[in-house]
């Protein structure tokens, strides 16, 4: 199956899920029955989830087709190869502030000679040592997926810089830690905000790079892709789950209290 990576590459918009809260394997297995999404995030800036999680998790989000790639904060080397060995086809860098912190975590996602990556051929993104390692490091480095959250005040200054790093594949816009950032918490149509989105979408296009961001309505999807957003996430398992609960409770209105 194409990855994200090759997906966006090739000038393609794709629609993810994140997960997190509900990270069960069956439910994963549901997204991908339900069609339509293209691939998954799975958080791990805020919860906190095992390594045999995420090769279930991954391995179930395989199983149909689904992509995968993990949010992790930037504060640690070994989590960002242990997402890759579990089976994740990306990483991305939360709560990044300067170019020189999202070098660095770029560095730790490559193997030499652009990174630092300790190699292992154990995981699953060797096939579990059956691909020999000189291989094994050139498609890792060619073909895993990393990506930069936009979502602090002094990334978004940055972003021209962070979106010209070589090996960086995307920029992705935290759009409620952003508005935070600008002081207008919440107002995701503000001028500020507005602001912040074209001057992301703008280094992008410079660099030729694709970028994405998380969505809280149709409303506010149409203007992100009427800007170049070609990587949406609309929704997560948590708000799945309650959008099924008030389904049922609409339907069956008359029978709750």
């Amino acid at each position: 199956m194409p990855t994200l990576k090759q997906r966006l590459a090739a000038g393609e918009s794709v629609v993810v899920c994140a997960v997190g809260r509900v990270l069960q394997h069956n439910f994963i297995q549901l997204i991908g029955v339900a069609g339509g999404f293209d691939g998954l995030w799975i958080d791990m800036e805020h919860v906190g989830i095992t390594n045999e999680q995420l090769e279930i998790t991954t391995l179930a989000a395989r199983a149909h087709g689904l992509d995968t790639f993990c949010r992790i904060p930037p504060t640690d080397y070994a989590t960002v190869t242990r997402c890759y060995e579990a089976g994740a086809g990306g990483v991305m860098a939360a709560q990044i502030f300067t170019a020189a912190q999202a070098e660095e975590f770029v560095r730790w996602a490559k193997f030499a000679p652009r990174g630092n990556r300790g190699l292992n051929t154990g995981g699953w993104d060797a096939r579990f040592t059956t691909i020999p390692a000189a291989e094994f490091c050139r498609k890792a480095n060619d073909e895993h997926m990393v990506a930069i959250q936009i979502e602090t005040l002094q990334s978004l200054e940055e972003v021209d810089a962070i979106a010209a790093i070589d090996g960086v594949d995307l920029l992705f816009v935290g759009p409620a830690d952003l508005s935070q950032a600008l002081g207008v918490t919440g107002e995701f149509f503000h001028e500020k905000c507005l602001a912040a989105i074209d001057r992301v979408a703008a280094a992008c296009a410079k660099h030729n790079k694709p970028w994405g961001a998380v969505s809280f309505s149709p409303q506010h999807a149409e203007m992100l892709v009427s800007k170049g957003c070609r990587l949406l996430s609309p929704t997560n398992d948590t708000r799945l789950v309650l959008a099924g609960i008030n389904a049922v409770k609409q339907d069956f209105a008359r029978f709750f209290k």
